[in-house]
């Protein structure tokens, strides 16, 4: 009995200190700036790792990188980018490198960028300039549709199919997307 009482607490405390967000700190125990805080100051943090995520704006394929320029999105516990684009904070361009066929990343595409801060750079965004925070890929991770598709249990009124034997609400156990 004590042992399960004991068990029961362990887990007790470790769901109270589990609320879903992202580590605020890295292996090295140094807290991981935010977006916005990058995006204000980045030369002060250059070398700072990162975990930004986001949708693919463009990617281009320069002389000797690829450079990804990403609607900044916040992240979710397992590190997907959140599907609402109200919620970014701004853009942001992350290099690759080495050879990365932008064909491989088309636009509308969600990615999580691991990396550091290198900088900033301003290119044109449509008639006005914009400075992008510059993110040095470690890694990245290039989400697919299925990884994220929502299922929903939705409720049906009528016939019960395959011969049912009465009418009326019940739940629909096939997703519809």
């Amino acid at each position: 009995m004590r042992a399960f009482l004991l068990g029961a607490a362990w887990l007790l405390a470790a769901g109270c200190t589990s609320n879903g967000q992202l580590p605020e700190h890295d292996q090295a125990g140094t807290a991981q700036p935010s977006f916005l805080q990058v995006k204000a100051e980045p030369d002060s943090y250059k070398g700072q790792p990162v975990v930004f995520g986001g949708e693919v704006l463009g990617a281009r394929r320069l002389k000797d990188s690829t450079r990804i320029e990403i609607l900044q999105l916040p992240l979710t516990s397992s590190l997907y980018p959140i599907t609402d684009l109200t919620q970014s904070q701004g853009r942001f361009v992350a290099m690759h490198r080495e050879f990365l066929d932008p064909a491989t990343i088309p636009e509308g595409t969600f990615v999580t960028v691991t990396g550091e801060v290198a900088g900033a750079m301003t290119l044109p965004l449509d008639e006005t300039d914009y400075t992008y925070p510059i993110i040095e890929i470690k890694n990245l991770r290039v989400w697919k549709k299925e990884d994220t598709a929502p299922m929903y249990i939705r409720p049906y009124i009528g016939p019960r199919p395959y011969g049912g034997p009465y009418w009326g609400p019940y739940w629909n156990p096939w997703p519809y997307w």
